[in-house]
């Protein structure tokens, strides 16, 4: 366990302080994280042994300047190519892959950037994982939104002019439950005309009557694709089971979900196999649901409540600018997300390149909208946020900011009949 992630226990019961000391340091103390939970749904699908044979397979020590230019000289990018594309011999070569990425988001999406902003309804969580401000074993101000309070914040937001939300939750069945998640879609379908969902992973009925409930896509970051990592930073709770996590997009995706998300959390481990496994999860998808929409996320690391030392490490904005150009080449079609942990500066110029997708108006705490928003004072009523974030722009700036950079920001592109 590196040291970087590690909180401030001072505030943990002596019990709590003892399991988080077990865990932390006895393997033997934790659940199996390849093997299922009794609750959990398994599918029968070889997406995942695909993507792992070629994230565990990678070595991108071995190309060279020769096998980046044939890849950006070939007319379709290959996973080959992509591999290359991603290796450190195509650093170089960052401007031709930024030409080359922003021809490719031109031909299929215009100057287009669509605009959504997230709401967090709870902060709750039960799962034990290292890096994440939710987590646990932090002492963070704790809330769950009600009925009341979740329409009033998305009300509050729609009057902004937003047309897409993304709903999140900590990762707490016991806090946040399916029936909990489905209200909320409920209220969202009335303000809002895209609803999508980043919450803890399900089984297909679960997202089958979240779908019903008027969710239209899901989001779920796989954080890092390295099982071994993985097992190191995720210590408690159902978010320790890797498998399951993993096929969370093809459950929704069988249930009805109109389109899913994929992402690694950039930093916690190998971020060039992580980028590799990202895209290559979401390219088996596509030719697996060929009608389904697909996207990915790049998040890096942020800081946290009580632990302002985590950082991406090695991913600074050029490895980063370098990744999504690779995304953009190797899957032309998919939308790319650049969110508000990176700086105005960077999203203003990515857009113009090969992100498709920004979140503006965002706020990763609980219930602050109104006061974000107006700046009325609410502060004995908001819980604590997941991560800080580096660009905090209203959608009115945001849009400014696009439309000045000659982009055409959407709303919604997307209507029900």
């Amino acid at each position: 366990m590196e040291n970087q992630f590690f909180i401030d226990s001072e505030f943990l019961s002596e019990e709590a302080l003892k399991k988080k000391h077990q865990v932390e340091t006895d393997p033997s103390c934790r659940t199996n994280h390849m093997e299922y939970m009794p609750d959990m749904e398994q599918i029968d699908s070889d997406i995942c042994s695909n993507v792992m044979e070629h994230m565990n397979s990678y070595d991108y020590s071995v190309y060279t300047a020769a096998d980046v230019k044939a890849a950006l000289a070939h007319d379709k990018c290959s996973i080959e190519d992509f591999k290359a594309l991603l290796s450190p011999a195509a650093k170089p070569f960052l401007e031709q892959m930024a030409n080359k990425a922003r021809l490719e988001t031109s031909k299929h999406f215009g100057n287009t950037v669509y605009l959504f902003t997230p709401l967090y309804i709870a902060n709750y969580c039960e799962n034990y994982c290292v890096y994440c401000g939710f987590n646990c074993y932090n002492h963070i101000r704790r809330m769950k939104l009600d009925a009341e309070q979740i329409e009033h914040e998305m009300k509050v937001i729609a009057e902004s002019g937003m047309e897409e939300i993304l709903i999140l939750t900590g990762e707490s069945r016991a806090k946040s439950d399916v029936k909990y998640i489905g209200e909320a879609c409920k209220l969202a379908r009335k303000y809002f005309r895209m609803v999508g969902l980043e919450v803890y992973p399900m089984n297909t009925e679960d997202y089958k009557y979240l779908h019903e409930c008027g969710a239209d896509y899901v989001t779920v970051f796989q954080e890092t694709y390295d099982n071994v990592k993985y097992e190191q930073l995720h210590l408690l709770g159902h978010k320790r089971i890797w498998p399951y996590r993993f096929d969370a997009q093809e459950r929704a995706l069988k249930a009805g979900m109109r389109g899913v998300a994929c992402s690694a959390l950039l930093g916690l481990s190998d971020f060039r196999k992580d980028a590799l496994a990202s895209a290559l999860h979401v390219y088996y998808l596509q030719r697996k649901y060929p009608h389904a929409e697909m996207s990915l996320s790049c998040p890096r690391l942020r800081p946290i409540i009580n632990n302002d030392k985590i950082n991406p490490l090695d991913v600074h904005e050029t490895e980063l600018c370098q990744i999504l150009c690779a995304y953009r080449i190797f899957l032309p079609y998919v939308g790319i997300t650049v969110s508000s942990r990176e700086s105005a500066e960077f999203r203003n110029g990515i857009v113009k390149i090969c992100a498709t997708k920004i979140s503006a108006g965002v706020s990763t705490g609980i219930g602050d909208h109104e006061s974000k928003y107006s700046g009325k004072d609410s502060d004995n009523n908001q819980g604590d946020e997941q991560f800080e974030i580096d660009d905090s722009r209203s959608l009115d700036k945001m849009y400014s900011d696009m439309s000045g950079e000659g982009l055409q920001p959407v709303l919604n592109d997307y209507l029900y009949v």
